[in-house]
């Protein structure tokens, strides 16, 4: 086991929200390395978002983001497992993410709006950004329908 800095393991918990006990492991694993226990991390959360993949979706939230001055807007259905995922910020602040980048990108359905890059980083995509969060909420979490308006 690899003597951890608190420090280090605070900023990789920051920037990635993972748990203290996979932020201590990813440290673990790539030898004190922060850059190799941030894609420890990353890898991980897909993993567990594979895993979780089958698992039924029946709660969520039917949400709402205007764009623009009113000229774009977007209705986003995000589901997930439980109620009480659904409630949370990180599921809320998804569905923003997602409906913002319907609204600046325009995809035409769900499988091109997963493959898009995400515009506040273009080094992963939506699809990789949800898994993140599947990995780090514990849950199934699927874009069920989205609909975008334009004046």
């Amino acid at each position: 086991m690899v003597n951890v800095d608190l420090k280090v393991l605070k900023k990789l918990r920051d920037e990635t929200a993972a748990s203290i006990a996979d932020c201590r492991r990813a440290l673990d694993e790539s030898n004190g390395d922060y850059s190799k226990a941030l894609s420890w991390l990353k890898k991980r959360s897909v993993e567990i978002a594979a895993k979780k993949a089958n698992r039924e979706t029946s709660q969520g939230i039917i949400d709402a983001y205007i764009h623009q001055g009113g000229k774009v807007g977007v209705l986003l259905e995000l589901l997930c497992e439980t109620d009480f995922v659904a409630k949370t910020d990180d599921f809320r602040n998804l569905a923003k993410e997602l409906e913002m980048q319907v609204a600046a990108m325009n995809p035409k359905g769900i499988d091109e709006l997963l493959k898009q890059q995400y515009i506040r980083d273009g080094s992963q995509t939506i699809e990789q950004l949800m898994k993140g969060i599947i990995g780090k909420l514990g849950e199934n979490i699927i874009v069920k329908r989205f609909v975008r308006f334009e004046i």
